[in-house]
């Protein structure tokens, strides 16, 4: 089948990647793709909703898979849906699970699925209130979609009083922080689960765990994300249990009640707490760069896709690998702070068979230039994966790889997957 995956990032690039190596799959379209994703496929520098559809129905493109959040959030799926065109991923209604955290809270609330307690408010006296309710740390949440940074942790309650101010006042997030989420500090380890869902049915995918401070030993400020490894030692099959019971089932179930089917991925973050799973917030895509670890581990991931998106979920045999994945980011210089030069990507000819057999890239921030070169121009620029029968060995190759890749101002952590090896 031909596929079209919507998306310009690392996530797109790695989805793409695995469908290549799949026998189903025929060519592939990426909109609008990045500088790497046209070794895989074809780039189309197509934004509009409806000329993608026309796109695609004129292509014959029997499967649309869409990569980030804000044109699920936009409506993208219902506009395909219109047409008759297989997508995957949800509709706008279902896809406020993301972007509201008001809505996802509530939602939570009224199927009781554990989460931590909370109040949603605009009202900064309320927010005051409430705060001195909570001992410290305090976790201020923006309401609308933040590009993942519109989370504080705020180690006091001058601190989160502050935060929730600049928020209601639209100087933090803009519109995006006009109505707020403060709730209590959970204090256990925290994981990365991925269901896919096809409105009715769903299969859980291998949880990873991600590392989203930019410097060793968790230290520095947030980013999106330095590096992941799939799967984790920390959860067992009683957690995974508790998970499909106590949250997918009654999501998926909830979600049919209020007549907004899931169809999709429901990304769960999850803080486990004396072992018991507890829902921190819901995604309703791949996370980055959990992703570019979970693709390697699927064995037909075209299958996944497309059952998903035609709600034929129960007919698929979804097998996994028996590996894990380790992923380690490379960021620009200056990232996160700001945007940096672009630089030349210098990638030295992979002579180590072990590396060339275990270990690949997975393409993000950089751009093709005029010469035929590429350029890092985003600020996470690419992830370096491994993969082997542990993950030490997965994280010996991923690095490995890393001393391959040179481009001026480089960053990366060290000690991806440590929790597990520590």
């Amino acid at each position: 089948m031909d596929i079209l995956i919507v998306g310009s990032g690392g996530r797109e690039y790695s989805m793409g990647l695995a469908l290549r190596k799949d026998p189903k799959v025929g060519k592939l379209y990426f909109a609008p793709g990045n500088g790497a994703t046209d070794n895989l496929g074809t780039n189309i520098p197509l934004g509009d909703f409806g000329v993608l559809a026309d796109f695609v129905q004129a292509n014959n493109i029997e499967l649309t898979i869409v990569g980030p959040e804000a044109p699920l959030v936009a409506g993208i799926v219902d506009v395909f849906k219109a047409r008759g065109l297989n997508i995957f991923g949800p509709t706008a209604a279902a896809a406020q699970l993301e972007g509201s955290k008001i809505f996802m809270k509530n939602f939570l609330a009224r199927h009781n699925i554990p989460t931590a307690k909370y109040i949603e408010t605009d009202s900064l006296e309320k927010a005051y209130k409430f705060i001195e309710t909570l001992t410290p740390p305090v976790v201020v949440k923006a309401d609308g979609l933040c590009g993942g940074k519109g989370v504080i942790i705020a180690q006091s309650h001058d601190e989160a009083k502050r935060e929730a101010g600049e928020m209601l006042s639209g100087n933090a997030f803009g519109e995006a922080g006009k109505s707020i989420v403060i709730e209590e500090f959970l204090d256990g380890y925290e994981l990365s689960v991925f269901a896919i869902c096809d409105g009715k049915d769903f299969v859980i995918l291998p949880a990873a765990q991600d590392h989203k401070r930019l410097l060793d030993n968790d230290e520095g400020p947030n980013t999106g994300g330095m590096g992941a490894y799939v799967p984790t030692p920390l959860v067992n099959d009683e957690i995974y249990r508790k998970l499909e019971q106590r949250v997918v089932k009654p999501t998926l179930a909830g979600m049919q009640e209020e007549g907004m089917p899931f169809t999709g991925v429901l990304f769960m973050g999850v803080m486990v707490v004396q072992g018991e799973p507890i829902i921190l917030e819901y995604n309703v895509r791949f996370g980055d760069p959990e992703c570019e670890e979970i693709m390697p581990l699927l064995k037909s991931p075209s299958e996944l896709f497309y059952k998903a998106a035609t709600g034929n979920l129960a007919e698929a045999n979804i097998e996994f690998y028996d590996k894990y994945a380790v992923g380690v980011v490379m960021a620009s210089k200056n990232y996160p702070y700001s945007e940096s030069v672009p630089a030349e990507i210098i990638i030295d000819n992979i002579v180590h068979d072990d590396i060339a057999s275990n270990a690949h890239i997975s393409f993000a921030g950089v751009t093709r230039g005029d010469d035929g070169k590429l350029y890092a121009t985003g600020g996470r620029v690419l992830v370096c994966v491994g993969v082997g029968d542990s993950i030490a060995e997965a994280q010996r190759r991923a690095y490995m790889l890393c001393g391959q890749v040179h481009f001026a101002g480089k960053q990366c952590r060290s000690d991806i997957a440590y929790q597990a090896l520590s």
